[in-house]
């Protein structure tokens, strides 16, 4: 399900996963699919976590990886989720086809 809501948003930020809601800054970014690719990346992610471990584990790396880089920005490119979701969003049939916990290899990449 997608929802619009922008003020939720901070900055260059656009697309949002919160199990099971995709929420984005404006309508229009319905038809960005590269970002709904992205988005479902996460979703996928967090239905195999069982949704709360994947915000304990997202969280917890964000936090690990802010400490090592002094950096929140360059901490959050670098989360495996987000190195999984970025590095195959323009592959459109990704989700579909993942294999299970393969954020796992982004992990010490």
């Amino acid at each position: 399900m997608v929802i619009v809501f922008k003020y939720i948003f901070h900055k260059n930020y656009v697309g949002l996963c919160v199990w099971p809601f995709i929420i984005l800054k404006n309508s229009a970014l319905r038809q960005d699919a590269v970002l709904m690719s992205h988005e479902r990346i996460h979703l996928k992610q967090q239905q195999e976590l069982l949704v709360v471990p994947f915000y304990v584990l997202y969280t917890l790396e964000w936090v690990i990886r802010s400490m090592i880089y002094l950096d929140t920005y360059k901490a959050y490119k670098n989360i495996s989720f987000e190195r999984e979701a970025y590095e195959n969003e323009k592959n459109l049939d990704y989700y579909k086809n993942r294999r299970p916990f393969r954020f796992i290899k982004y992990l010490w990449r």
